[in-house]
């Protein structure tokens, strides 16, 4: 080694070697077991859905001699599995939107405005959360009928877009807070009034939190089994999961059907996510410290 390399080495900046302490690598080995547990229905489905019947009775846990794909064209075929797809993911789209531009529109108000009836507004909100799904799905129903709204996209969009909303603006209104107001009061000094406040200095603050509440919105809407099999049940309208329940039958099932149904109802979310991972994990970090 050469003098020059030798006085690079020593002069440089002092590299430590790592040390593996009992916590961390207890915490490493925690994470894989809990990552490995975690993936494992996942790669189960997967396997069976590969599988001829025969197979998944002899061998339920094993993989697959011969992947058949063709359970897949044939999942995909019976469920109509392109439509379906198109419906969930417009209804899910035009929901999402609706819950958020109303929930920031009403949170913005209630977090500004020091006045008895904004903090009855708020609790009345508030009080929406406590109340089961379940409870309201009869009235629901029929208001719903009375108004011709059902079997029809816009009704079930309205049914999500109120559902969602307690939710919504009470995580809007407590990050709307935490703004400080003279961010707002500067732009009314410009010229600008209080709509246009909320648009050009508030929402953009909101980025973060509209992220996080759209995802775990999309999540909700997208895996959602109940209220469309409900209020949806004409077969061209059907989303996703109402697609795979299909393969449900009174006195069994056929699983060379049913997982490859169950993987490709998956699918477009596994897509959305894999691709938008980052801005994902970004807008949950800023929104956990509020910006």
């Amino acid at each position: 080694m050469t003098q020059a390399k030798v006085y690079a080495r020593s002069s440089g900046p002092q590299y430590k070697r790592k040390v593996w302490r009992w916590p961390t690598l207890l915490s490493s080995a925690g994470l894989v077991l809990f990552t490995l547990v975690y993936l494992l229905p996942l790669f189960y489905t997967v396997a069976t859905s590969l599988k001829t019947p025969l197979e998944i009775a002899q061998d339920p846990l094993g993989f697959p001699k011969t992947p058949r794909f063709e359970n897949y064209f044939e999942a995909a075929s019976k469920m109509n599995y392109l439509r379906a797809v198109l419906n969930t993911v417009f209804i899910t789209a035009f929901s999402s939107a609706g819950i958020v531009l109303l929930a920031t529109l009403a949170a913005y108000p209630l977090a500004r405005v020091r006045a008895r009836w904004t903090s009855m507004v708020y609790q009345y909100f508030a009080f929406g959360l406590t109340i089961p799904g379940f409870v309201v799905l009869i009235p629901l129903y029929g208001l719903m009928k009375s108004l011709h709204l059902v079997n029809t996209y816009p009704g079930l969009i309205l049914i999500y877009i109120a559902g969602n909303l307690p939710f919504s603006i009470f995580f809007f209104t407590s990050f709307v807070r935490s703004i400080p107001a003279e961010l707002e009061e500067a732009s009314v000094l410009d010229g600008c009034s209080p709509l246009q406040t909320f648009w050009y200095v508030v929402l953009p603050l909101l980025r973060p939190v509209v992220g996080t509440v759209a995802m775990f919105v999309t999540l909700s809407i997208w895996n959602d089994f109940l209220l469309p099999l409900i209020f949806l049940f004409s077969p061209d309208s059907r989303t996703v999961m109402v697609s795979v329940y299909s393969f449900l039958g009174l006195y069994g099932y056929n699983p060379a059907t049913l997982f490859p149904a169950a993987v490709l109802g998956s699918l477009p979310l596994l897509i959305f996510f894999f691709f938008l991972q980052r801005q994902i994990i970004a807008g949950i970090s800023a929104g956990a410290v509020k910006g």
